[in-house]
């Protein structure tokens, strides 16, 4: 909803945009007050900062602030809006930029697509406007690292190696770095140009910053019931804001399997149950 959102912010038409109970739920209040900012007409039909949305175009570019501190999503749809817009635009990030990896997935995207954005140390992102995308012609999707941690957490579990292809060391996605954190546990990881492959270890607890990859450190999070000791996972708040509240239906969830679960508002503390 968010990029879509954005992009019906170029044209002159009259939409509304809702969905789901749960979507109406989800803050979008940051990107609203961006797009204001670049001139678009927007109205929330209920509730302040939710959808649905009225949106009647006008956004333009210029000058525009978001809070980055809680959805990259924001950040992506103004970036790949802003190339279609008719002045250049310059996005300023307010407060710590959360999962830049996934920032790092967009621009990788749009360069290849023909669109050229000036990365500042990810505090400030100029988009000349006027562009166009230009297809690559041929372009491959590669497989989705967030959904190979299941495989490559039931490796690290059980015996046996389990070998993930369609990514790899040279992945563009930021959730390969998953496998980093199954080694740290005690798993035994393998690299290649197009897989990994990840085989069972003795698996002890972690203590980590976990903002880089929100999506994978929830397997983190169900692996952390086959390691010793107490694993942390931090700085998750936007498991919050996803779909669902990630962090209480994480806790909830683990808890019903005896685990002993501390639920914090932006960390979670998992101790497997002893046998």
């Amino acid at each position: 909803m968010r990029p879509l959102a954005a992009a019906l912010c170029l044209g002159s038409n009259d939409i509304v945009l809702t969905g789901e109970p749960r979507m109406k739920e989800r803050p979008i209040g940051h990107l609203v007050d961006a797009l204001r900012q670049g001139g678009a007409q927007i109205d929330y039909l209920e509730q302040e900062n939710y959808p649905p949305l009225r949106l009647r175009g006008g956004f333009q570019g210029g000058n525009v602030e978001v809070d980055g501190s809680v959805s990259s999503q924001f950040l992506t749809a103004l970036l790949m809006t802003a190339p279609l817009a008719p002045q250049d635009t310059v996005i300023v990030i307010k407060g710590d930029l959360v999962s830049k990896p996934y920032i790092d997935i967009t621009l990788h995207l749009m360069k290849t697509f023909g669109v050229e954005v000036d990365n500042q140390s990810y505090q400030r992102f100029v988009v000349r406007g006027k562009q166009q995308y230009q297809s690559p012609g041929d372009y491959l999707v590669e497989g989705d690292a967030s959904s190979a941690s299941y495989f490559l957490a039931a490796g690290a579990i059980k015996g046996g190696t389990v070998k993930v292809t369609g990514i790899g060391r040279n992945s563009v996605q930021g959730d390969i770095r998953f496998a980093d954190v199954l080694e740290k546990m005690g798993a035994t990881v393998t690299w290649g140009d197009d897989f990994i492959a990840c085989t069972h270890g003795e698996l002890k607890a972690v203590d980590m910053d976990m903002n880089h990859i929100p999506d994978a450190a929830m397997t983190i999070a169900t692996a952390a019931l086959f390691a010793q000791g107490t694993t942390t996972l931090r700085n998750i708040y936007n498991w919050r804001v996803k779909e669902t509240d990630r962090l209480f239906a994480m806790a909830t969830e683990l808890r019903k399997v005896g685990a002993e679960v501390e639920e914090g508002e932006d960390y979670i503390r998992i101790t497997r149950r002893q046998s």
